[in-house]
């Protein structure tokens, strides 16, 4: 077999005439080679095969002898077609390479896509789990919640029936808690949809071991936390940034978790309120730029809570911490931009945390002692289009000529807006008919002259 022989579709074909039957091809021995046939389009090439360059190197030498002006015009067709189908072939290959698509992926999922969004979801999850561990659905419905929190209301429910089905064992539920303790402090923003789906699981989730329930087992990994807080406080940069994102989530879960008691409303639990005091404390005792920022954003975010509780329970924990941020003000090296934020905190719990205290009663506010009085009353506009309100000391005056005005129009218009015809104006009496006469004659007379 010619050794320049090519198994691609297509190799080694050109465009060439009829030869004559008398013009054979002769090797350098004498042999003659097999005559020419006309050859159709070469065919194109595969995207798989290597370039023609490579291929053809020698084919020019299997060529019958022929008349040369007439091979010579498609040949270079040809060669012209082969470089451009080697161009591409590179083109593909170099774009194969880079793909990031794996041949060996379970299943192909398009980018964006979220099983949460198609009704088959809720029909036959494991149609797109097939049967998950623990950790896979729950990190799935986390990473749901945390780009959907607007949906937190309408999946709990169907999240919370997943987990009681799937988890049985108490060595489950420490597992539980610990992936969404982890998702909760590691997820940037999620504190506060992971304080509430926390709430929701303390209250729904069936399971209930010796060692704890879901609440009771919740509050003891984040006393393992708590217990590290003067360690952390001095650590590198990312022991204070997880201790940070405790705290934050920390001061979420007091706001969030409700404790049910016999008799009354739930309650919020009390150890937070005892633990979050001592977090403050352990920030201020290491009054570094991060620590004074997380503490602010605590306190931000719990203040006005926090400070009414412990009035409520006759202690002075929110002057003490007001203090301790005063002193630092005065003594510590912070930032500009921290000292500021510092400023505006003391400033925000001199106002009462920004909150307006209700105004007096509806049937007892007056303008003198309510603000507010005339903060709902209409604004009016005089004839030449002065505004007044019921604020106005002049107010009762401009009104009633705006009353007037609406009187008027309304004897002139009526309700409908329709002029209103009277009748007995269209009348006249002896007086006036005489005068109207009398005009008519001297207008006539006038005329004539």
């Amino acid at each position: 077999m010619n050794e320049n022989f090519d198994r691609t579709p297509g190799a080694g074909r050109t465009r060439t005439f009829p030869a004559d039957p008398g013009l054979v091809g002769s090797d350098v021995d004498g042999a003659s080679k097999t005559a020419l046939f006309n050859q159709r389009e070469p065919l194109r090439q595969p995207r798989t095969s290597p370039p023609f360059a490579e291929n053809n190197s020698s084919t020019g030498q299997d060529v019958a002898v022929g008349d040369s002006k007439r091979q010579s015009k498609p040949q270079q067709s040809t060669n012209a077609n082969n470089i451009s189908a080697s161009r591409r072939c590179n083109d593909v290959d170099s774009m194969v390479k880079s793909s990031k698509l794996s041949a060996s992926a379970p299943e192909f999922v398009p980018s964006g896509f979220n099983p949460y969004d198609d009704p088959a979801f809720y029909d036959d999850s494991e149609s797109y789990y097939g049967e998950p561990t623990l950790a896979e659905m729950v990190t799935d419905f986390l990473g749901h919640l945390s780009s959907s929190p607007g949906s937190f209301e309408s999946d709990i429910e169907y999240i919370t029936g997943m987990l009681n089905s799937c988890v049985t064992t108490e060595e489950l539920l420490h597992e539980l808690v610990e992936l969404i303790y982890t998702q909760s402090t590691a997820i940037p923003n999620f504190s506060y949809t992971g304080a509430r789906l926390c709430n929701y699981l303390s209250h729904h989730l069936n399971i209930s071991p010796p060692s704890g329930n879901f609440r009771q087992l919740l509050l003891k990994r984040c006393r393992i936390e708590f217990e590290q807080r003067d360690v952390a406080v001095r650590g590198d940069t990312e022991t204070q940034k997880k201790l940070h994102s405790f705290v934050l989530f920390l001061g979420e879960l007091y706001l969030n978790l409700e404790v049910k008691s016999g008799k009354g409303p739930p309650n919020r639990a009390d150890i937070l309120l005892s633990a979050l005091n001592d977090l403050m404390n352990s920030l201020f005792n290491n009054p570094v730029d991060a620590n004074l920022i997380c503490a602010v954003k605590l306190l931000k975010l719990t203040g006005s809570v926090l400070d009414d509780a412990w009035k409520e329970s006759g202690k002075p924990h929110m002057e003490e911490l007001i203090q301790r941020i005063e002193t630092i003000l005065l003594d510590a090296t912070c930032s500009r931009d921290v000292r500021q934020m510092l400023l505006k905190l003391v400033e925000l719990r001199s106002s009462d945390w920004g909150r307006v205290r209700a105004a007096a009663a509806a049937s007892n506010a007056t303008p003198d002692n309510d603000p507010n009085y005339f903060m709902n009353e209409p604004t009016f506009y005089t004839e030449d289009g002065t505004p007044f309100t019921a604020a106005d000391p002049e107010y009762a005056e401009k009104y009633q000529e705006i009353l007037d005005r609406q009187d008027y129009f309304h004897d002139i218009y009526g309700e409908n807006g329709n002029e209103v015809s009277d009748d007995s104006e269209d009348e006249m009496g002896p007086e006036m008919e005489e005068a109207f006469e009398n005009f008519y004659l001297e207008s006539e007379r006038k005329r004539q002259k």
